[in-house]
C-alpha cells in the first residue's frame, strides 16, 4: 500500500474505534439496570431473526467463542429474557428463542437508545450518515473472517 493509503486507513479506523467507544459508553449507561451491551445485542438479534438460533449460531454472528455465549446466553437466561431448550431432532444441541419479558427488555432499551443514537445522526446529518453506511459494511466484508 502506498503511504496516502496507510495514512487514511489509520485516520479512518483511529475514528471508527473513538465512535465505538464513545457510543458504547454512552449506551451501556442508559441501558435498563442490569442489562449490558451484550445482552441487548443477542435480544436485539433474537427479536429481529424470529427463528430460534443455536448458541453456535449467536457465537458465529457476535466472532465470540461458544464459551463466551454460553456464558452470556446463562446471564440471559437467568433473567428470564430467553428460552433455552434441547434441540428435539439432534440431542447434543441447544436452540435459543427470545422470550417476552426478553423482548420487553429489548424494546425498553431501544427506547432510551433511540434518542441517543438518533440525536448523533441528526448531529453528523443523515445524508452524511447514509453515505456512510456503504462504506462501513464493506469494511465489515472485508474484516470478517471466512468461516
Amino acid at each position: 500500500m502506498s503511504n496516502e493509503i496507510d495514512n487514511l486507513a489509520v485516520t479512518l479506523f483511529s475514528e471508527i474505534l473513538a465512535v465505538d467507544q464513545l457510543a458504547r459508553n454512552r449506551l451501556a449507561k442508559a441501558l435498563p439496570k442490569g442489562m449490558e451491551l451484550s445482552h441487548f445485542s443477542v435480544l436485539n438479534q433474537l427479536a429481529h431473526g424470529g427463528a430460534e438460533r443455536t448458541p453456535a449460531q449467536l457465537a458465529r454472528t457476535f466472532n465470540l467463542t461458544r464459551g463466551a455465549m454460553t456464558n452470556t446466553l446463562g446471564k440471559l437466561e437467568w433473567a428470564g429474557w430467553v428460552h433455552i431448550r434441547p434441540d428435539w431432532d439432534d440431542a447434543r444441541r441447544k436452540l435459543v428463542s427470545i422470550s417476552p419479558s426478553g423482548l420487553a427488555a429489548r424494546n425498553a432499551a431501544v427506547a432510551v437508545i433511540i434518542p441517543i443514537i438518533g440525536e448523533a445522526v441528526s448531529k453528523a446529518g443523515a445524508d452524511q450518515a447514509r453515505l456512510s453506511l456503504p462504506v462501513l459494511r464493506a469494511l465489515r466484508s472485508a474484516l470478517e473472517l471466512p468461516e
